[in-house]
């Protein structure tokens, strides 16, 4: 018979698992407690003293406001572009049998292999050569090289979890190709695709290397925040936007995660 006594985790075990985590979260909660303080050109530890105006400075600089914007529209285009390219490929490298199909899952996933230099001197490149001028739709085709790759291997991994008896079942029993889609398809595919539209804004939304080879002239947030560290004005205010980005991704995310939880009980996900 199992025995129903707790067993407890070593004093060992507990230490690190601490030690992993303040590793992890200190950083972060540096930026926050720098946030606040009254220094204003170097980091100082312990703070000379806490203030909250570079709150007030920060929501008047047009600036951050401006790299903001730009960041929601490329990182919310790129997530679009990349669900349903991403989703499509999957669909015909997990549901669909042709001559070289695992070439194909490779080059689809290359790009994320690749380092970000890399793609972004090539997609500069291509630019130039094709006389194509840097704009916000230029950093979104080069987000989008590695955004698809993201949303393709979390569907395609659910694809190939989900039997295809229950598409085979749902034509059988009368329905066309929309309905299938709506009612079988979507609904045991949603939360991989949910969670690899959110990574594939989050990697989008914070991404320096390839943006700084496709901006041109213009600034998202992480360049416009590495520019701030490079050439400092006031160090507290890029604390401010970082502090404001952590807690403004962590709510969806959690959000995400409730909505989400009970999702592994749909039909067919391969459990």
């Amino acid at each position: 018979m199992p025995s129903d006594r707790t067993h407890r985790a070593p004093l060992a075990l507990k230490v690190t698992a601490a030690a992993g985590l303040l590793f992890l979260h200190l950083p972060i909660l540096l930026i926050f407690v720098y946030a606040f303080t009254t220094e204003e050109k170097s980091f100082q530890w312990p703070p000379p003293g806490f203030t909250v105006k570079w709150f007030a400075v920060a929501w008047n600089r047009p600036d951050i406001w401006d790299a903001l914007w730009l960041s929601v529209r490329v990182a919310t285009i790129a997530t679009l572009v990349a669900l349903v390219l991403g989703t499509f490929a999957a669909a015909a490298v997990a549901r669909t049998k042709f001559f070289g199909r695992e070439t194909i899952s490779l080059l689809v996933i290359l790009p994320i292999a690749l380092p970000g230099i890399i793609t972004g001197i090539a997609l500069r490149s291509a630019f130039s050569m094709a006389d194509i001028p840097y704009s916000m739709w230029t950093i979104i085709l080069g987000h989008g090289t590695f955004c698809v790759v993201v949303v393709y291997n979390n569907a395609v991994a659910r694809f190939r979890r989900t039997s295809g008896s229950l598409i085979e079942a749902s034509m059988d029993l009368g329905a066309d190709g929309f309905q299938t889609l709506r009612y079988v398809v979507l609904p045991n595919i949603a939360t991989a695709l949910l969670a690899g539209g959110m990574l594939a804004f989050a990697l989008s939304f914070d991404e320096v290397i390839v943006t700084t080879f496709t901006a041109g002239q213009q600034s998202t947030l992480p360049i416009w925040m590495l520019e701030e560290l490079i050439r400092p004005r006031q160090r507290p205010v890029t604390n401010v936007v970082a502090m404001v980005v952590v807690i403004v991704t962590f709510l969806p995310i959690l959000g995400a995660y409730y909505l989400t939880r009970d999702t592994d009980r749909i039909a067919g996900s391969g459990k």
